[in-house]
């Protein structure tokens, strides 16, 4: 897709669902794939702050979120409910309701930007954007914390995506159609990052550090939350696109890089202890039932390093 056609097909600000007949196709991913191995690992948590954070610098979606959530008054409850929906619709063995339930949540979330031009959540371009920071999420955190992952994958864990993204019934006529193309769809979207009042607020606790409670004397908590908003300021911000760290004003130097790239190194060297935990312990609630559903030990599965060739 490009520039152009993003910028004029966002502006459309029109729905555009597809209704399929979910009784011919069984549309699903499933145990054998790649999305299913590592979306629900419990280490996706790291990239929280760049799933969240990346969707919320496209100044549309990020208007949305601020017109119509209570993102500014229940932060952390609006990420618990718009979490387990999506994760079922990967997960559950009713794929296609819950990709229509996340779909018709979004069926009146419309309104204007700070120019004046329209939007709509359900705007195949805005849509589909939405979507695209969860397949980064996957292929970034898998890459950087878990283990390398080969060429081939990333394209397969791409080409999962589509029918992840088809579940919702909503157009892809912006979908890119290659690993490759959504490589440079991913680089352009990045480059349109704006700082708007929804991520500045977001990432304020990274510039600012975790405030504490009201009840603990400031130089105290200063000194309980020190390695903690190192550690946040450190493998959070490390996780963000550099456009992302611009737009927020987060500070990032060669020293913390190679701080992150030191921790990213020792979480996929202890990988094969990790996967040894029990799967209610290696996968959020929603993934361990999937799998306890079908029967199949994920831990096994596509656990061998790759060889890196991309």
């Amino acid at each position: 897709m490009t520039t152009a056609n993003f910028e004029s097909g966002i502006r459309e600000a029109e729905p555009a669902c597809v209704d399929l007949d979910v009784d011919s196709i069984d549309l699903r991913l499933g145990a054998d794939s790649l999305v299913w191995k590592f979306y629900g690992d419990v280490r996706g948590v790291l990239g929280f702050q760049r799933l969240a954070g990346t969707e919320n610098c496209i100044e549309q979606l990020a208007q949305g979120v601020e017109d119509h959530s209570v993102i500014f008054s229940d932060f952390l409850g609006r990420a618990r409910r718009s979490g387990p929906p999506i994760m079922r619709t990967v997960y559950s063995d009713h794929p296609h309701e819950w990709g229509r339930r996340v779909r018709d949540f979004h069926r009146d979330i419309k309104g204007t930007i700070s120019d004046g031009s329209r939007y709509h959540a359900l705007n195949p371009e805005l849509y589909y954007w939405a979507h695209a920071t969860f397949v980064d999420q996957v292929l970034f955190i898998t890459d950087t914390f878990i283990r390398r992952l080969s060429y081939e994958e990333k394209v397969q864990i791409f080409e999962e995506s589509k029918t992840w993204y088809q579940l919702y019934g909503v157009s892809a006529r912006s979908q890119p159609q290659t690993y490759e193309e959504f490589c440079e769809y991913w680089e352009s979207m990045c480059d349109k990052f704006v700082p708007t009042r929804t991520i500045v607020y977001a990432t304020g606790y990274l510039r600012k550090g975790i405030p504490g409670p009201k009840w603990m004397p400031k130089p105290a908590w200063r000194v309980v939350a020190a390695p903690l908003n190192g550690f946040l300021q450190t493998v959070i911000v490390g996780t963000l696109p550099p456009q992302m760290r611009e737009v927020c004003e987060l500070d990032w130097t060669e020293t913390k890089q190679r701080r992150f790239d030191r921790f990213a190194g020792f979480m996929r060297a202890v990988n094969p202890i990790i996967n040894r935990l029990p799967i209610r312990m290696l996968y959020v609630p929603w993934a361990a039932e999937g799998w306890q559903r079908t029967g199949v030990d994920p831990r096994p599965l596509h656990n061998a390093p790759a060889e890196r060739t991309a």
